[in-house]
């Protein structure tokens, strides 16, 4: 059935284009109104004060995540035979990942134009290469390991084996681990280019 196959990978294409777009832009917006250049020189760490962005966009993904179940159960009929509470737990994961990238792109871009287009940027590779419209298993070999690479690949496999095969956390570690390496390097990148700002 096309929509059991599409709507739990479609979550993931809703909170990457909301998570990633709306922390880039709103801290590049900041900056240019100058008050995120007089946060960072409170005595807050600069991680304090990027963890203190993102907790806010956190609880939006939740609210987004807990609408799209409801749609997909009540209207769609899609099955849910996995745990709630590990969908939940490893969505979390995935909020994270998608709002350090965005905390990453608003490194790097100078102005409200730039973290749009690196925002949008990021999610059309998502959209191909994730398997959220054609297989991964139909693509040629090198862009099969470039997928990884994307942190939307991994939690539409978690949602797709939590929703339609009920699978738990042991067929999902892959998974889970890339996402939390994905956290790391992304948060890490972002501090050290604030701090640099700084500086």
């Amino acid at each position: 059935v096309t929509a059991y196959y599409m709507l739990p990978a479609l979550m993931g294409i809703i909170l990457t284009i909301t998570m990633v777009l709306m922390v880039s832009m709103s801290i590049v917006r900041e900056r240019e109104a100058g008050t995120l250049e007089q946060l960072l020189v409170t005595p807050l760490h600069i991680w304090e004060l990027l963890v203190g962005k993102i907790l806010p966009y956190i609880m939006l993904g939740y609210i987004q995540t807990t609408i799209c179940i409801l749609v997909a159960l009540a209207i769609f009929g899609v099955p849910l035979r996995g745990s709630v509470l590990l969908l939940y737990a490893l969505t979390t994961l995935f909020l994270l990942a998608s709002l350090t990238m965005g905390l990453m792109i608003a490194s790097l871009a100078q102005n409200q134009l730039q973290a749009g287009l690196m925002s949008i940027a990021t999610l059309l590779p998502g959209i191909l290469l994730s398997g959220f419209m054609f297989p991964r298993e139909a693509m040629p070999t090198f862009f099969q390991y470039l997928s990884l690479a994307i942190p939307m690949t991994h939690y539409i496999e978690i949602l797709r084996m939590i929703f339609l095969k009920g699978g738990g956390i042991t067929a999902l570690y892959q998974q889970t681990a890339f996402l939390a390496l994905f956290i790391l390097v992304f948060f890490g990148t972002a501090v050290r280019k604030f701090k640099r700002s700084v500086i």
